[in-house]
């Protein structure tokens, strides 16, 4: 996608989770994340748009940890929200092409800048479902181009890390496919990190997960459940998914 996509994304998903949180009230539970209230989940998002906006507005080139928010609640830690994401969509929108940066996934777009539009759109894509799921709403849409672009980040980038947690003791193929939009992935399972090939290879899958892009994306992002008649072949690898793929 490209990034001014991505950047309206962005800006209208940021939007919609302060308004839904609001709505919610911030001592709301957020189902979707246990243990977590409305509150907290201000706190995180808001403090992450600051950290990805200072990486590129400060061109760092190293790691720097994610700053603790404040300890706001109400009516004033939605503003500083509101202030810290508004922010993060004017320094992306704002900052050169070429702005050099540090990224943090194994596969990226194709600039730092890309890496971090696309992040952030997704980031708070994702944290706009706990809102809803605090007020107990039904998901609000997700566009299906950009649902296919969340999946293969999450497949390609998340769960190609050191640090991902969803191995099988034996190596095991699971296949993806986003019925509307036509993107399949071939994700390889094994003691090692998870190794994902965009396309159908051809090799048997010892599990299929098969939907519209958006259903697949709020279940691999887990935000609903990994079953169904899309589901199908071995059912423990989508438990295991379920278990073991929390970022």
């Amino acid at each position: 996608m490209e990034i001014t996509e991505q950047l309206k994304a962005l800006a209208r998903e940021g939007e919609l989770l302060a308004g839904t949180a609001e709505r919610a009230g911030t001592d709301a539970a957020v189902p979707t994340c246990p243990g977590w209230r409305v509150t907290d989940l201000l706190r995180h998002t808001g403090a992450v748009h600051r950290w990805a906006a200072a990486n590129v507005a400060e061109r760092r080139l190293e790691p720097v940890g994610i700053p603790d928010a404040p300890e706001l609640v109400g009516g004033e830690l939605l503003e500083w929200f509101r202030e810290g994401h508004a922010d993060l969509v004017r320094t992306l929108t704002e900052a050169p092409a070429d702005v050099q940066c540090w990224t943090f996934l194994p596969t990226a777009p194709p600039s730092p800048l890309a890496f971090w539009a696309r992040r952030q759109a997704h980031e708070t894509t994702v944290h706009r479902m706990d809102a809803e799921s605090a007020l107990g709403a039904v998901f609000s849409a997700v566009d299906p181009e950009f649902a296919e672009d969340g999946v293969d980040e999450l497949l390609t980038g998340f769960h190609a890390r050191p640090r991902s947690r969803v191995r099988a003791p034996e190596p095991k193929v699971v296949r993806v496919r986003a019925a509307d939009t036509g993107a399949v992935w071939t994700v390889h399972l094994s003691a090692a990190p998870a190794r994902t090939v965009q396309g159908d290879t051809g090799e048997p899958a010892d599990c299929e997960l098969t939907g519209e892009a958006a259903w697949l994306y709020e279940a691999l992002w887990n935000r609903v459940p990994l079953a169904g008649p899309g589901v199908t072949g071995d059912l423990a690898l989508a438990r295991l998914w379920t278990d073991m793929a929390g970022i």
